[in-house]
């Protein structure tokens, strides 16, 4: 069987990378990060959502990938979802695109029709930010969400602006604002969806971290190519040659595999939480695993806070250990196939 994006789906991908090539590139991500690096004294910083790229988002249908059309939004699923993760992660891109997107995918799984009229429309135009947790963990644009997820016993519900309250807290990934939230008042969800919302948000991770892998090797290949030393491209030696041959393969598996969770939760397909749990274990290693190289193949520069380099490793380290790092994973995948 051969499975792969159809055209329209990697032409969605396409708008994605080349907006954020020609708007929105690594210098206007660097200027969201040395904002958080250069925070006060009371340790206030900048709220992290760069009003174009947010207004691009809603434009082009980034915030609508998968509300339904009666509510506004382009009705498609997790798999053209993923396209865009990946995109934003290879341009390590900030803001509360994934939260809105889950936020929206709670209350279109498990909302009332009450619920949904009300806050589908908002978060598909991006009037809305919101914003997902369903563990302890700090949440990401909690401080600047208009509507949280929260996981309420063994469902969800939803909590408004005015009905929780946020704490900043700092991270070395400063493509992200996290904030510890405390939830005042919330409305339950009629329906359950726990199992669901974390099985995509965990492909949408996943996701993200095969955009910032493949980026990261390709921009270590485009270098050693060009770099000399006595006389040849390193790119030319047996040792980097082979390594980075290997990485090539490691984040490819890692781009099919999630490709195929999602396609396995969209459908309901048997086996959908083994696809996940393989997509996140693969991702987590293979983003991990090119940032690292990201930094030592480009030699005494890739260290230095100048280059690039720190942007894709610090987003890997914290993406990796999302709803479940490697190991994590490993043993679920071991629950899953031999008990």
């Amino acid at each position: 069987m051969f499975f792969a994006l159809t055209d329209d789906q990697r032409e969605f991908g396409t708008a994605v990378t080349t907006y954020l090539a020609e708007r929105f590139d690594l210098e206007a991500v660097r200027g969201v990060v040395e904002d958080a690096a250069a925070s006060g004294a009371d340790g206030a910083v900048g709220d992290g959502n760069p009003e174009a790229l947010w207004k691009a988002a809603a434009e082009q249908g980034w915030l609508a990938v998968t509300v339904p059309e009666e509510h506004d939004g382009l009705g498609l699923g997790l798999v053209e979802a993923q396209v865009i993760a990946r995109s934003l992660g290879a341009g390590v891109a900030p803001g509360p695109w994934r939260g809105t997107v889950l936020a929206a995918d709670a209350v279109r799984l498990a909302g009332s029709p009450e619920q949904q009229a009300a806050w589908l429309p908002r978060l598909a135009s991006g009037e809305a930010v919101g914003a997902v947790s369903l563990s302890g963990a700090p949440v990401e644009y909690a401080a600047i969400a208009d509507v949280l997820v929260v996981r309420d016993g063994d469902g969800l519900a939803l909590a408004e602006r005015g009905g929780f309250t946020t704490e900043a807290v700092g991270s070395y990934d400063g493509t992200t604002r996290l904030a510890r939230v405390t939830v005042e008042t919330s409305e339950a969800f009629p329906g359950e969806a726990i199992a669901d919302l974390t099985a995509r948000a965990t492909v949408l991770v996943a996701s993200d971290l095969a955009g910032v892998a493949r980026e990261a090797i390709t921009r270590t290949v485009a270098y050693d190519r060009e770099r000399e030393q006595f006389g040849v491209p390193v790119g030319s030696f047996q040792a980097i040659k082979h390594a980075l041959a290997d990485l090539h393969v490691g984040v490819t598996m890692a781009e099919h595999a999630v490709l195929y969770a999602a396609h396995a939760v969209d459908t309901g397909a048997d086996g959908a939480d083994l696809a996940v749990a393989v997509a996140k274990a693969k991702a987590s290693d293979a983003a991990l695993a090119a940032t690292a190289a990201m930094i030592q193949y480009h030699g005494g520069i890739g260290y230095t806070w100048e280059h690039e380099a720190h942007l894709f490793y610090k987003r890997a380290k914290r993406l990796a250990g999302q709803y479940g790092d490697a190991d994590a994973q490993r043993e679920r995948i071991a629950t899953l196939t031999i008990g």
